[in-house]
């Protein structure tokens, strides 16, 4: 029986992240995963890779560049006739980035020296201090066992998931052809970045959401302003629903449902994509062999240095408590990794950005205006619109805004949201600022190059001061 050091179990994010920094530790280190692709050949990366971050935003892309060769290249003076979708190479693309992506993770496990077994991982047993893990067709044993089993797609009640009507994010990415009408239930974050994806490409699409505010964990100005770019482009957002029977027929889905004044409805759509959050994947892990515990949730026990009640043994990601994003679980693969060295990783929850992949795109970290008036913290806030920012003006997308959240007696930021062009991106300012625990003077007095969009984020600091230059 072959030998390691740290077996890790799961091969997206957290797992093959945790993988790499064991062995870049000195660790004789292991990963199994069982994901395949359509040929049956191992596909690391898990969901993020195969079937959520990666490919989302390939197609996030491609459907982006259609809408503004459409509805955009005119106002640049560039005239396009004659324009249609290939929605076939639209998805062979998607699946090319897809590859790219398992091929490059098997590289790094080459470099790194992580032995890779593909299948199942499971737990076997335990015996003189070691952990018999299941890896496939082979068991192998290892000190130290790192789970990092990630998440499933979580199903409508009554309505599984059948792939061609009923889609989880799974089926979303693969439909083969536009849909005439989409429907979406739930307005989280893969909803809404699925929906954007098939209205750009040509389908009304109609969002059910069963709580009566829309976006509720991001800053309600923030999601306001979002709720009103997606209006405007046609984005049809029902809020307060409940959601009864879905049926499927030959030809598409009927779900019945009530609107929030208690009225009786149906919607009837081609498709339909369930978005309605995710559950713990420990699904055949086989825990019970050496008495792993979980939650009422399904997920894995931990503490906040992600040990689990068993000794040596390890987990992190989405199968544990916190948010569920690829990068939260990368953090806690490395921390897990080298606390297992004898170092002190870091995982500071308070500065783990969230995005929305959306168009605007929404990205915040730290804490909304809503929760520190719950909590009774007196603050300060600033906000600049993307409408004053020259680039944005350059860009031809003036949506949106930037907003700080500082603390009244100290300045300390507390919490950024940002609503408008590549937010995303500008959101990691304020991750490095809130980490290093900058005030918003700090952000106000340092240089930002003009033009940038990033002057935003230094005029929203300015804001908090009320002494804001460009509006």
């Amino acid at each position: 029986m072959k030998t390691f050091d740290v077996i890790v179990i799961g091969g997206g994010p957290g797992g093959y992240i945790a993988a790499i920094r064991a062995a870049q530790l000195g660790f004789n280190t292991a990963c199994i995963d069982e994901w395949k692709n359509d040929k049956g050949a191992p596909a690391l990366g898990g969901t993020c890779t195969n079937v959520g971050c990666i490919p989302s935003k390939a197609l996030l892309q491609s459907s982006e560049h259609y809408e503004h060769a459409g509805r955009h290249f005119a106002e640049h003076g560039i005239e396009v006739k004659g324009l249609g979708l290939n929605l076939g190479q639209l998805i062979a693309r998607k699946d090319k980035v897809v590859k790219q992506n398992n091929d490059g993770i098997a590289f790094l496990f080459k470099k790194n020296k992580v032995a890779f077994f593909h299948g199942r991982g499971s737990f076997a047993g335990q015996a003189e201090g070691l952990y018999q893990i299941k890896a496939g067709d082979e068991t192998i044993a290892g000190k130290h066992v790192i789970v990092a089993t990630g998440s499933n797609a979580r199903a409508l009640p009554g309505a599984p998931f059948d792939e061609e009507f009923i889609l989880s994010n799974d089926g979303a990415l693969r439909i083969k052809a536009v849909p005439k009408k989409l429907g979406l239930i739930g307005s989280g974050v893969i909803g809404l970045e699925m929906g954007s994806v098939w209205r750009r490409l040509g389908a009304e699409v109609t969002v059910l959401e069963a709580l009566p505010t829309f976006l509720g964990a991001v800053d309600e100005q923030i999601a306001k302003e979002a709720r009103k770019a997606f209006d405007k482009q046609g984005l049809k957002i029902e809020l307060g629903v409940k959601v009864g029977e879905v049926t499927t027929g030959k030809n598409g889905v009927a779900v019945a449902w009530t609107d929030a004044k208690g009225e009786a409805r149906t919607l009837e759509v081609d498709r339909l994509i369930v978005s309605i959050g995710r559950v713990p994947n420990t699904n055949g892990l086989n825990h019970e062999a050496v008495g792993l515990q979980l939650d009422e949730r399904g997920a894995i026990v931990v503490d906040d240095q992600c040990r689990t009640n068993l000794p040596n043994v390890w987990a992190v990601g989405d199968v544990v408590r916190g948010p569920m994003l690829a990068h939260k679980a990368e953090e806690e693969g490395v921390a897990v990794a080298e606390r297992i060295a004898g170092q002190h990783g870091h995982v500071n929850f308070n500065t783990i950005p969230w995005v929305i992949y959306t168009s605007p795109e929404i990205a915040w970290v730290g804490q909304t205006e809503q929760q520190l008036k719950a909590a009774g913290v007196a603050y300060k806030a600033g906000t600049f619109p993307f409408l004053a920012n020259g680039r944005a003006r350059a860009l031809g997308d003036t949506t949106g805004m930037v907003k700080f959240l500082a603390d009244a007696a100290t300045d300390e930021i507390l919490g950024v949201h940002i609503v408008g062009p590549m937010a995303s991106e500008l959101i990691s300012e304020a991750v490095v600022a809130m980490e290093f625990r900058a005030s918003s003077e700090d952000i106000a007095r340092i240089c930002h190059a003009h033009p940038s969009l990033s002057e935003a984020t230094k005029e929203a600091a300015l804001a908090v001061d009320k002494r804001t230059l460009n509006f």
